[in-house]
């Protein structure tokens, strides 16, 4: 990847012929392959390749990007000099600048890259045994189809300040989507896995499986009753929770004062013994990484420590703009400026196992599907409509659907309390959890 560095480097030796004082440059090349199988016959098969490369310029404290999909360096001229006029057209921002950066370690740690691309007999084979396995399942009437994907990107970042970074990254993945009972009667349900490296995929009938049946499970819901009810959230809707938790600590929403938790720093905003840790450096991580957008050192960070938030997620700028330091979650692309984004994020597993957690539940909700986002950022109010069981005298029990669940996430976050059977395999993750008080909007 230094034949990348090179590229990058005649584009920033362009910016500043054409007059930028400062400037930083991203090149992004990537290829995937994919498929998708439904009714026992392959539907599609896409490979695809592009590279792109951003430019970003300062003309003192005015800023300009300019993205191309043409990496040829005897374009860049032109490239750089648009930059470089735009940037003269724009207001000046304090906040915005390009940081000195000390060299980026060498990724090879991380383990990011499974460097064998598949062939396509074998994305035709996993995707044949998820499809097939969520056919078998008893009451599964149809298949949604199975797909199965690969995908490797190569990423560079060089900074007129010396800073340098190459690295990357591979993805394979597999799903599956199953459909039970007939007519207006139908349900679906679907189940996937992603990994880095093929070796940690989950199993191709297995995932079939699942889809097939969860998607039984949920023929013939009913709608529950209106009332407030203790409420346990499927890890695949549990992340949903920390998304919004995300979302009120980023820093861009801390400087624009548009969040619920803007107040909050250093306050116990969750249960005691609580944890929210956010890990740039697992091993074969699906969001990790060497440095950060901007080329800032990573490290793991906890976000909430005993149920007290004791960090927000920054970048350069809008650290500065708060009078603080980054904490090197800048991301990037090559059309935009960094902004502030979680890495790999998870929520602590707690000690109780998901049984345990539900045992003293008389009539209450166990969620599995999530829709709409009924989120308000500045009041921290939550409404979604929601699908999943019953839980009655503390066992899973019939499914329901079409209702809603509504309540303030800073009661929520208060009231939430996690089991232990947290699984990291995506980039944000959580055990099953519980939290009490949730209004439901039924029947």
């Amino acid at each position: 990847m230094s034949n990348d560095l090179d590229l990058l480097s005649h584009l920033l030796a362009a910016a500043k012929t054409a007059g930028a004082d400062q400037s930083d440059a991203m090149y992004i090349k990537g290829m995937s392959l994919s498929l998708d199988r439904r009714g026992g016959k392959v539907e599609h098969i896409e490979r695809a390749e592009g590279r792109e490369i951003g430019l970003r310029v300062f003309v003192g404290q005015r800023s300009a990007i300019v993205s191309a999909s043409a990496t040829d360096p005897a374009g860049f001229a032109r490239i750089a000099e648009q930059a470089v006029s735009m940037a003269k057209l724009v207001p000046e921002d304090e906040y915005s600048f390009i940081p000195t950066a000390s060299p980026a370690p060498d990724a090879g740690f991380l383990d990011l890259d499974d460097p064998e691309e598949p062939a396509v007999d074998e994305l035709i084979r996993r995707a044949t045994l998820a499809e097939d396995a969520a056919l078998a399942v008893a009451g599964v009437t149809n298949s949604e189809g199975a797909s199965a994907g690969w995908g490797r990107s190569e990423v560079a970042l060089l900074t007129s300040l010396g800073f340098a970074a190459a690295y990357a990254s591979s993805g394979h993945s597999i799903s599956a989507s199953a459909i039970a009972g007939a007519g207006v009667d139908m349900q679906r349900d679907y189940y996937y896995s992603g990994a880095s490296h093929a070796s940690d995929l989950e199993d191709a009938a297995s995932i079939g499986r699942r889809a097939g049946e969860q998607a039984v499970a949920r023929l013939n819901p009913s709608c529950p009753k209106t009332g407030r009810m203790s409420v346990v959230y499927h890890p695949r809707v549990a992340t949903s929770i920390l998304g919004h938790f995300a979302s009120a600590i980023n820093g861009n929403a801390i400087a624009r004062q548009t969040s619920f938790l803007k107040d909050k720093m250093g306050m116990r905003i969750f249960a005691p013994g609580i944890r929210i840790i956010d890990d740039p450096l697992r091993v074969r991580g699906s969001r990790s990484r060497p440095c950060d957008g901007e080329g800032q050192a990573v490290s793991t960070l906890s976000l909430i420590e005993d149920g007290i938030l004791q960090s927000w997620v920054l970048d350069c700028r809008s650290a500065r703009q708060l009078g603080l330091k980054t904490t090197g979650h800048a991301a990037r692309g090559t059309s935009g400026p960094p902004s502030p984004s979680t890495s790999n994020l998870y929520l602590a597993a707690g000690s109780l196992s998901p049984d345990e957690l539900m045992a003293d539940i008389g009539e209450g909700l166990f969620i599995t599907e999530l829709i709409g986002m009924g989120i308000n950022g500045l009041t921290g109010d939550y409404s979604r409509g929601a699908s999943g069981f019953m839980i009655r005298n503390g066992a899973i029990a019939e499914p329901v659907a079409e209702f809603t669940i509504a309540g303030n996430l800073n009661d929520m976050f208060a009231h939430l309390t996690p089991a232990n059977d947290l699984l990291l395999r995506r980039g944000t993750e959580s055990p099953t959890i519980r939290i009490e008080g949730l209004m439901v909007a039924g029947a």
